[in-house]
């Protein structure tokens, strides 16, 4: 298949190719899940799961924060969410009815820099790593609560991210890379699409590029804006960038973060495949008992006040029994389908590929299957 087609007279688009278009082809020699390490490392942090857990005000409050950590991964706590809106965050969640815009009027109310700063503080005290998530719009304004409190790891999200936001009037514009040069704590950030976008936010001195802008069930930025990422190409594309950067550097390297379209542990397996250093998973944890959202599923743009790209997913029947974090993280489960003990059928299929470490498993090979 070419590496580009023509779409119309003059007019040439690449192929991009989605997750769900390739498999992993295992080698001759096998490994057993005892001898397959699912750890990774940024900065000075090692985790023992490749997971980011997303900042959506329906999967990480102060307390699943906690038990994400506990069970291996980094969960990022959303800096302009409903915990830093509202004092009894929790009873605004439970009296959500899952309606647009019952989202928007609850988000309406203004971040409290104070709640901002004591949510950082309780995070601190309970002994685990800090991660916040903060707008590129609002970052320049919020940062230095942050920073304030001391965070393990800032996270600079957006739908899209370029290395420097341009504001309009008086509202400060945002260059990432001097920012980043006078901060002490990693900073990772994204949302990216391609190898140039990549390669310029590597050079800005980020820790870790997110790839991908969080696509799940209810997500319609591919509708509303005609954005779509096909995550496979996407993220090879970012290894290319950070291989380029590597040699650039002399040696420094850029975790990158796969976020979007992962619904289950084969997904999570090919986007590793790929050359992603971990995960960001919002709507695989939407169910667990843990959740604040209690079943549904929602991430940050579904509450834009002028255009909303998301709708609220309800993921639970009333008569289904929700499943633990830790049986959707880590199992066991009794569930076949791929969407519980996400983490150890990542450890099967990398010793069944024959790698026992992520980094090795980025070098398995590939293999198109069919369009999508």
């Amino acid at each position: 298949m070419p590496e580009t087609v023509e779409i119309g007279l003059g007019r040439h688009a690449r192929r991009g190719y989605h997750l769900d278009e390739i498999a992993l082809v295992p080698t001759r020699r096998t490994r057993g899940s005892a001898v397959v390490s699912t750890s990774w490392q940024i900065d000075a942090h090692t985790f023992a799961l490749p997971l980011v857990a997303a900042p959506s005000d329906a999967v990480i409050s102060p307390a699943t924060a906690v038990e994400v950590e506990r069970l291996g991964g980094l969960a990022v706590l959303d800096g302009e969410g409903l915990w830093t809106r509202y004092e009894d965050a929790a009873a605004v969640l439970a009296g959500l009815d899952g309606q647009t815009e019952s989202l928007q009027r609850v988000y309406a109310q203004p971040v409290s820099p104070e709640l901002l700063r004591r949510r950082v503080a309780e995070l601190r005290a309970a002994g685990i790593r800090v991660a916040v998530r903060l707008s590129p719009q609002h970052t320049a304004e919020l940062a230095p609560h942050v920073l304030s409190e001391g965070v393990d790891l800032l996270v600079i999200q957006g739908t899209v991210i370029s290395a420097e936001h341009v504001a309009e009037g008086d509202v400060p514009g945002l260059n990432l890379k001097t920012f980043i040069a006078d901060l002490d704590v990693p900073v990772v950030v994204g949302g990216v699409t391609n190898y140039q976008t990549a390669l310029h936010l590597m050079r800005t001195g980020a820790a870790g590029v997110i790839i991908g802008y969080g696509a799940h069930l209810g997500s319609t930025t591919h509708s509303a804006l005609g954005i779509d990422v096909p995550m496979a190409t996407a993220l090879i594309d970012a290894a290319a960038a950070r291989r380029d950067y590597l040699d650039e550097t002399g040696g420094r390297y850029v975790h990158l973060i796969a976020y979007g379209d992962l619904p289950t542990s084969g997904s999570i397996a090919k986007a590793l495949a790929c050359g992603a250093d971990a995960v960001m998973l919002g709507e695989a944890l939407a169910m667990a008992a843990e959740s604040p959202g209690n079943g549904r599923y929602w991430d940050a743009t579904a509450a834009h006040p002028r255009v909303p790209r998301a709708a609220v997913v309800d993921h639970v029947h009333p008569d289904l029994k929700r499943p633990s974090l830790e049986e959707l993280l880590v199992g066991p489960t009794a569930d076949p389908a791929g969407e519980r003990n996400l983490f150890g059928a990542v450890r099967r299929v990398m010793g069944k590929c024959g790698y026992s470490t992520v980094k090795e498993f980025q070098k398995v090979e590939l293999i198109v299957t069919s369009a999508r």
